[in-house]
């Protein structure tokens, strides 16, 4: 086989690959092998005539079609072995010549990863970040358990700080239009908890029962949904009960009604433990987030323009499940954010590029320092995720070979990030 390499640019290359009559005879004999048990040859029973006699009596067009099949993709998979390629998408591939098992030349345009120069990540230290638990914290949970634990009377005088409403909700734009994921139905909400934008509760004080509120707000400056960061909503509210909240005194009682606990130090040492896990999690993944931003700012990395494209397609999929659960269509959120699609994916191209980067950057390291998942290490992690599912179907889903090639590359990139944390921390 002969292989002429050019470059188009550094992420995208061209491939001429000439394949011989030496190179297509064993492709020719695997092909023909498809087509023992269905070919009918005279004198022989089905399956047991040789090649030569299968060949003769195979419809020429479906063996030329599986042939070229295979053949191309065979030719294609050891010249980008050869030339050490990483080749991402499909190709494009141009036929260029073939004489029937004997010649075939083809031009195959690639998208490639570059090389990827990292720096010397081994030097670069973070100091790994100290949990600490304070008594608010902790009072926090508590007051939050004091709520969920307390007895709950129906009053019909007007709302105030500390009582819990039963709420319907809408809100509107300066147009009147719905705004997406500001409405719900029999939503609880206590006054004074603030777990609503600034501003909503104080309108809900002096309300009764039965009574419907109109009012504006202005969502902050640094919410959540970029949309709706300094917008000023309407919202149409409809109260549907006031209730007192009567809270337990925290004692030995309420830490039993609480959980498995008979004293409220019990309940507090676990509540201490919960919360500095929680931190620790937290605190831990934003240390590994910030050293692989680290690596990868120091590092050049030449990434093909499609592989942007697909990881901005696959933040849209995660985007659009999210605005699902909050009850918005994809059309709704590009027209609350005022952009089309094209100018959606322009706001979001730098964090696809970084991803991607992190990804290919990671994937380096792991090559440079030789790290590998035994086939032992990926079934115990298969068994495991099995184990989270009830369902025979999803579990049966692992067993797909991209499902287990899925898991396998999770398993590489935190061998690969604790090398990093090793690192970093010494």
């Amino acid at each position: 086989m002969q292989v002429t390499k050019s470059d188009n640019s550094p992420s995208n290359v061209n491939l001429l690959i000439k394949g011989d009559a030496i190179d297509l005879a064993p492709i020719k004999r695997h092909v023909l092998g498809h087509f023992v048990d269905s070919v009918k040859v005279p004198g022989f029973r089905a399956g047991k005539a040789p090649l030569e006699m299968v060949e003769k009596h195979a419809n020429q067009q479906l063996l030329s079609d599986e042939f070229m099949e295979h053949a191309l993709n065979d030719l294609l998979r050891k010249a980008v072995e050869d030339e050490r390629l990483r080749a991402v998408g499909q190709p494009e591939v141009t036929l260029k010549k073939f004489v029937p098992f004997t010649e075939l030349e083809f031009e195959a345009k690639l998208d490639v990863i570059g090389d990827v120069t990292l720096p010397n990540y081994k030097t670069i230290k973070i100091a790994k970040p100290k949990v600490d638990i304070t008594a608010k914290e902790v009072n926090d949970v508590i007051s939050g358990l004091q709520t969920r634990l307390s007895e709950r009377g129906s009053v019909t005088r007007e709302a105030k700080i500390g009582d819990e409403l039963v709420i319907d909700f809408n809100g509107t734009d300066s147009d009147g239009k719905p705004v997406g994921g500001a409405d719900g139905k029999d939503f609880p909400i206590i006054i004074g908890n603030n777990t609503f934008i600034p501003g909503f509760e104080d309108n809900l004080i002096g309300q009764k029962a039965g009574q419907t509120k109109i009012f504006s707000v202005t969502f902050p400056k640094d919410y959540g949904v970029a949309a709706l960061q300094g917008a000023a909503v309407t919202f149409t509210v409809t109260i549907k009960s006031v209730s007192e909240l009567k809270q337990p005194k925290v004692d030995d009682e309420f830490a039993k009604a609480a959980g498995a606990f008979t004293t409220v130090k019990e309940l507090k040492d676990d509540i201490k433990k919960q919360v500095k896990s929680e931190k620790q999690f937290q605190a831990e993944r934003a240390y590994e987030n910030e050293l692989i931003k680290r690596i990868s700012d120091k590092s050049k990395v030449v990434i093909p323009g499609r592989l942007i494209e697909d990881e901005l397609l696959r933040m849209e999929e995660e985007e659009k499940r999210n605005l699902t659960y909050r009850g918005t269509t994809w059309q709704e959120h590009l027209d609350q954010e005022k952009l089309t699609l094209e100018q959606h994916r322009d706001r979001h191209r730098p964090d696809a590029e970084t991803r991607v980067k992190g990804g290919l950057v990671l994937s380096e390291i792991s090559q440079k320092e030789g790290l590998e998942v035994t086939p032992e290490e990926l079934e115990v992690r298969i068994q495991i995720l099995k184990g989270q599912y009830q369902d025979p179907q999803m579990q049966e889903e692992l067993n797909k070979p991209e499902n287990r090639q899925d898991v396998a590359n999770r398993l590489l990139t935190e061998k690969t990030i604790a090398k990093l944390v090793d690192y970093a921390s010494k």
